[in-house]
């Protein structure tokens, strides 16, 4: 089997880490896997591949002055998936998706376009990209997301799409197993891992932390990661003189070993597409506490049943939560840590995953899909 696989870029983010996980499962089951960056620059690569998965940039094919770059880069990948002739091709992300359905529009490919965030918060969208995604998204094979609120947002914002599959992110490769017991030592970690972007909302995690310091003394907050609002939290830290009890170390290479090292996770996001460092710290037995946002932590947690699940925008639910997490004893955390990772590593391992992906390009009897304008690729 070709597959086409199609990426903003290979950084360091979430989408790209399962970009990675989905390519190298692909390649190692012998599929020829060709993985694209579709960003303007070429960038760079921060995510280890299977030497099976050829790597391409697209700006790479592209020429001519700016002005007539969108252009450019559709007739470029137009040229690209003529010449390798995929069976299959997969697209991540709203601008890549319209791209890719712009380009390919009748060549008779199959095409599955992922969606990355929840439709109804994509709030970063230019109005012609939203009008192009509502135009283009009926030409998929299906359109995928990975929550069920995600679904029935993406029929809000595209109503003309009728085939929607619901696929989860998938575990990664190489996660360690469930830990058996949490760290000794003194102190105690309460761990966070993303982006400091505002919808990750680590400002006001720190701001929460802060609040219940006094009632935890034995409790650190560590978050890892790096962005923009990075600089701004540590001077809120330092304004705190909360220095020796708040660290913001940056961007984790090893973000197992970052989370496998603290004592309990927390998720304070305002929305998400897919929470995957939740499902990792829950994978690993963390003991977790996640804010109810749209999409995932109330499908990844059952409604709750396996970590604190606090009502958005509650500072004070949220207090009380991680308190409630910070004051429980070690074999309680330790239960409840496990609890949570045998489920959803049952519920998103990746031959699971894997198996949802083969299906989206099938028709309901099980038949190879038709292309975008309903015809069939070339043999």
């Amino acid at each position: 089997m070709r597959l086409l696989f199609l990426v903003s870029s290979m950084h360091g983010g979430g989408a790209e880490r399962v970009a990675a996980t989905l390519a190298n499962a692909w390649a190692r089951r012998g599929d020829e896997v060709v993985l694209v960056c579709c960003y303007s620059g070429r960038g760079r690569c921060d995510q280890v591949l299977d030497p099976g998965v050829r790597l391409l940039w697209l700006a790479d094919r592209v020429r001519g002055p700016a002005w007539l770059r969108p252009l450019a880069k559709l007739a470029a990948l137009r040229r690209l998936a003529r010449e390798h002739r995929p069976d299959r091709v997969l697209s991540f992300l709203t601008n890549v998706n319209v791209t890719a359905l712009l380009a390919l529009r009748g060549l008779g490919l199959p095409i599955v376009v992922g969606e990355r965030t929840d439709p109804a918060h994509s709030v970063n969208l230019e109005p012609s990209l939203r009008r192009l995604r509502r135009l283009s998204y009926p030409w998929a094979r299906r359109v995928a997301v990975q929550t069920r609120r995600s679904a029935r947002h993406l029929r809000q914002v595209a109503p003309g799409v009728r085939r929607i599959a619901v696929i989860p992110n998938p575990l990664p490769e190489g996660l360690p197993g469930i830990r058996s017991h949490e760290p000794a030592g003194p102190r105690r970690t309460l761990a966070a891992l993303g982006r400091f972007n505002p919808v990750k909302r680590f400002d006001r995690l720190i701001e929460c932390f802060a609040a219940i310091a006094p009632q935890c003394p034995d409790w650190d907050l560590c978050i890892w990661g790096d962005g923009a609002q990075r600089e701004a939290c540590l001077r809120r830290v330092r304004e705190l003189g909360l220095e020796s009890r708040v660290r913001l170390p940056g961007f984790s290479r090893t973000p197992w070993e970052d989370l496998a090292t603290a004592h309990a996770f927390a998720l304070n996001s305002r929305v998400e597409g897919f929470p995957n460092a939740l499902l990792e710290a829950m994978a690993l037995g963390l003991p977790c506490v996640a804010t109810d946002c749209p999409s995932g932590p109330s499908e990844l947690t059952l409604d709750g049943a396996l970590a604190e699940l606090v009502p958005l925008e509650d500072e004070a639910a949220l207090g009380r939560a991680l308190l409630r997490v910070m004051h429980a004893g070690p074999a309680e955390r330790e239960a409840r840590g496990r609890a949570a990772a045998e489920s959803v590593r049952a519920r998103y391992g990746l031959d699971a995953v894997l198996r949802a992906w083969d299906d989206a390009w099938t028709d309901a009897d099980g038949t190879p899909g038709a292309g975008d304008d309903g015809s069939r690729p070339a043999p």
